[in-house]
């Protein structure tokens, strides 16, 4: 192993370091209502839905909602996969359940965040962050059959999830035969668009 293989391991693992500290940085800064420190895991100019950008049209998002919906919430993340596209940008998906207290209700979602990472003067940030849901509902409800989100005073939707992954569909529709077949492992870097058939 050369040297320079070997800087560029460890940098590689001091990212995705990072990367996990900013994820738990953001359950924190949330569940904290500390918006300026949730601020500052985002870019200058981080998009804000489809016509708004940078941290103060997002921080206004982030209080709109947290005010408005919910009086207290804490977010417990694990199962996180990181993938880099080069140096100074990744991506990864991270599991995440979420808790929420909701006026007479408490509500509890189950969700992944599919996040796009980037280093900006040495510094990792959020560039996006998806959520998907496999389900929202009461703490008092089972998140059982078919339109699992279901939020307090919404209509009942279907979550994201697991229709996300053409792999689960690909599992329920292929019945066994007894002639087992094993595809190639994923390559390093690729086992999320794998998952994803990309």
């Amino acid at each position: 192993m050369t040297t320079e293989s070997l800087e560029a391991r460890v940098q590689r693992l001091l990212s995705i370091e990072e990367i996990r500290q900013l994820c738990a940085k953001y359950a924190l800064a949330v569940d904290s209502r500390d918006l300026d420190a949730l601020m500052g895991l985002f870019p200058d100019n981080v998009r804000v839905g489809r016509e708004s950008s940078g941290r103060e049209a997002l921080k206004e998002w982030f209080d709109d909602t947290l005010r408005r919906r919910f009086t207290q919430t804490a977010h417990i993340i694990s199962n996180h996969i990181i993938e880099f596209d080069d140096a100074d940008h990744a991506h990864g998906v991270l599991y995440c359940r979420a808790e929420h207290e909701m006026g007479e209700q408490f509500v509890v979602a189950q969700m992944q965040y599919w996040d796009q990472y980037e280093r900006i003067d040495d510094r990792w940030f959020f560039r996006r962050r998806l959520p998907l849901f496999w389900y929202i509902t009461d703490m008092l409800d089972r998140p059982v059959g078919p339109r699992k989100v279901r939020w307090p005073g919404e209509e009942p939707v279907d979550g994201a999830l697991p229709d996300f992954w053409p792999t689960y569909a690909e599992f329920w529709a292929d019945e066994p035969d007894g002639d087992w077949t094993v595809g190639e492992p994923s390559l390093p870097g690729n086992f999320l668009s794998d998952l994803r058939r990309e």
